[in-house]
């Protein structure tokens, strides 16, 4: 499951850099809204897709609200949960705790 979570966040960081970078200026500096619709579906659809498995996520590992916050909030940045991503699930004080998890 931690694997699904950490392939959710990059596709929700890449739709999220898609969306305000490439998107959203297309429609307001080229006048071009064609983006928009695909993007923001795509965006919305994984964000919430995120939020659920990080719920789930944090239930079977037994992370703290604060993990959970910081882990939600970065989702609300753009390209927040490579960051969250790198800082705690691969994080050496997390690792070994995780992978003990994960046999159980």
């Amino acid at each position: 499951m931690l694997k699904f979570f950490k392939i959710i966040g990059y596709l929700e960081a890449v739709s999220a850099i898609i969306l305000f970078f490439i998107a959203m200026p297309l429609k307001y500096i080229f006048n071009d809204p064609s983006w928009i619709p695909y993007a923001g579906r795509i965006h919305g659809g994984l964000f919430v897709l995120y939020v659920v498995i990080l719920y789930l996520v944090k239930e079977k590992y037994n992370w703290s609200m604060t993990i959970f916050l910081i882990f939600f909030f970065a989702g609300v940045i753009p390209g927040g949960t490579i960051w969250a991503e790198k800082k705690f699930i691969e994080g050496k004080k997390y690792k070994k705790i995780l992978a003990e998890q994960e046999l159980k």
